[in-house]
């Protein structure tokens, strides 16, 4: 599967835990608004890194090196201007 299509995947994902993020808050479901609001930035990062094609450790550990986050940092204006998403 093309990196593309899995961090498209990944977006869609991440716009539902928003949408339960905002549904709990409502509620005053603060603790479950702020796991699935967590969930939702973890799954956004994953999917900027995979389009971006950078590797990230399978656990819970994003720590990259000073390399991989220039590299982010460098790609990742043009990923705002140019992602469909």
């Amino acid at each position: 599967m093309r990196n593309i299509d899995v961090s498209s995947s990944m977006l869609k994902q991440a716009r539902s835990r928003l949408k339960t993020a905002q549904i709990a808050l409502k509620d005053k479901n603060y603790a479950y608004s702020i796991g699935s609001s967590q969930e939702c930035v973890e799954l956004s990062l994953k999917a900027a890194l995979r389009l971006l094609g950078i590797e990230y450790p399978k656990k819970h550990d994003l720590t990259l090196s000073t390399a991989e986050v220039g590299r982010f940092l460098l790609l990742g204006c043009s990923l705002v201007v140019y992602c469909p998403f």
